[in-house]
């Protein structure tokens, strides 16, 4: 394929995901807006009005840029777990794979919808924020490419997750025992500056403390781990899951039956 007719393919794969997840609109980007609204009047004004300062900000300040993280990283997996392991399940991939389209095209479409989706609810849920606190923006290009970056990587985890999935239940596991537990433990609610050594250097194996932490670096200026650390993580992760996906899609594994 020429470069034109690779630029028109992978944007017919991301305009029909972009179509998709808007089209059920009260399903992809109202639930994750109310959570995180529950967490906002929760653990930042009834419980957070009793801890006080944390990072030399008020304690709702603070938690923001992790909840904005949180519901992107969520998005962008769902979003791309949900709609292959669907093409799967219809066999309309099998029209996608004997096109002329390479199988990166088809892996970057879809991980750009997610990225989509992504950034679209993290949009959302900040300007909700913007109600129960004040935000202002200490490094707009970290900001930003902190955001994209985790978004990438997580749709390529649900890229990957999809393919190995053989029903409906099976999108679900890595969510549930894997996503939600690391995203938690990611220092969305808390400073890792807080725990035991012991515990702080555990939780430096986390990748989303990397994510987090550089997302609120680019927020509020200040973090837990270094810059340097945070990109070097991100791109790390980006190209060790876009390889295995493309190894995937290359051999048909979880495709070809």
């Amino acid at each position: 394929m020429r470069l034109k007719e690779q630029l028109i393919a992978i944007k017919t794969i991301l305009v029909k995901e972009i179509r998709r997840f808007l089209r059920i609109w009260v399903q992809t980007l109202i639930p994750p807006a109310i959570t995180v609204v529950l967490y906002f009047v929760i653990f930042g004004q009834l419980i957070g009005s009793r801890i006080g300062e944390m990072g030399g900000f008020n304690y709702m300040q603070y938690i923001v840029p992790g909840l904005i993280m949180m519901a992107v990283i969520t998005n962008s997996y769902s979003n791309v777990v949900s709609s292959f392991f669907g093409a799967k399940f219809q066999r309309s991939v099998e029209e996608m794979l004997v096109s002329p389209m390479p199988n990166y095209i088809i892996i970057w479409g879809f991980i750009l919808g997610g990225v989509a989706r992504g950034m679209a609810v993290g949009a959302l849920v900040t300007i909700l924020a913007l109600f129960f606190t004040s935000l202002s923006v200490f490094n707009l290009p970290v900001t930003i490419s902190i955001v994209f970056l985790t978004a990438i990587v997580f749709s390529l985890g649900g890229f990957i997750n999809a393919v190995f999935a053989n029903k409906f239940d099976d999108i679900s596991i890595v969510p549930t025992f894997i996503l939600t537990p690391l995203t938690y433990l990611g220092g969305v609610f808390y400073s890792i500056d807080l725990l035991p050594p012991f515990w702080a250097a555990i939780s430096k194996a986390n990748p989303i403390v990397y994510m987090v932490n550089g997302f609120r670096f680019g927020i509020l200026g200040v973090s837990d781990v270094g810059l340097i650390e945070t990109y070097g993580m991100i791109a790390f992760f980006i190209v060790v899951l876009y390889f295995w996906a493309l190894y995937l899609m290359k051999k048909g594994i979880g495709i070809r039956s």
